[in-house]
């Protein structure tokens, strides 16, 4: 990933799509915002008990950072399952009730959810000029998020998978994210190969690979051309928030992906 910096906002991009410059995508850091501990510092979590007042000027802050008005960006409330929202320019500045995708193929539609240890999915189809942009933990993939997302962009806006390029940003690790034997179960039926991304420990434990297992559902979807971030929040906690890690008092940063206005 490419690291910027804009008077302190540091955010990502993705190197698969830089060379896109239609395209706006960034995955902010926790670092430049106005929030305290433990929600500090750019934090866009309205949920986390942070102050509301500080939680609106961060997003005023990562929008004029990406040069953006509150009207040109749909968000959602995440449930952690998957559910995907097509958008368009009547959605903006809306958030999307019980919804864990969005996809729109409208110009000047910035997509943008919120995260602290699930995975950030990026989704850019260069030819039908659409984007996608899921939010998937565990939960999400069990239910074939990253899948249902791209079979959207197929159904709903014409794209080809061949053609989308995926990107997978900073998420909890699987030096990090134990989870136990049911969830692993579930997660067995939703992989082709659940041992390249379910690791067993010792008794009933695992670690679970995100990364990997969103990487499978994509190719399987017909997704080939994939990046993946390999950051992973819970070791970088200077940098992201991240739930596990924190034992669940900390916010929530920013991903945000959109197709530049026409001039």
């Amino acid at each position: 990933m490419i690291r910027q910096e804009v008077n302190g906002i540091r955010y990502y991009s993705f190197e698969a799509l830089a060379h896109h410059e239609e395209i706006i995508n960034a995955v902010f850091a926790r670092l430049g915002g106005v929030s305290r501990f433990p929600f500090a510092e750019l934090n866009v979590g309205r949920l986390t008990g942070d102050e509301l007042a500080a939680v609106e000027t961060n997003h005023r802050l990562i929008y004029q950072t990406l040069g953006l008005s509150s009207k040109q960006v749909v968000t959602a409330r995440q449930v952690h399952g998957n559910g995907v929202a097509m958008v368009g320019p009547d959605e903006g500045g809306k958030v999307m009730p019980a919804t864990d995708a969005l996809i729109t193929g409208a110009p000047g539609v910035n997509l943008m959810l919120r995260f602290a240890d699930c995975l950030p999915i990026f989704l850019y189809d260069p030819e039908r000029r659409a984007v996608g942009l899921g939010h998937a933990g565990w939960r999400g993939t069990a239910a074939k998020l990253a899948q249902r997302t791209a079979a959207m962009m197929v159904e709903r806006l014409g794209s080809d998978p061949t053609k989308i390029i995926a990107c997978l940003g900073p998420a909890i690790g699987p030096c990090c994210y134990q989870v136990g034997a049911e969830v692993a179960e579930l997660l067995r039926a939703s992989l082709e190969d659940c041992q390249g991304a379910l690791h067993r420990l010792e008794g009933n434990a695992f670690c679970l690979n995100l990364w990997e297992a969103n990487r499978q559902q994509l190719v399987e979807a017909g997704i080939q051309d994939i990046e993946i971030s390999h950051i992973c929040t819970a070791c970088h906690t200077a940098e992201f928030f991240s739930h596990r890690a924190e034992r669940g008092r900390t916010g929530r940063f920013a991903a945000v992906i959109g197709i530049r206005s026409l001039k």
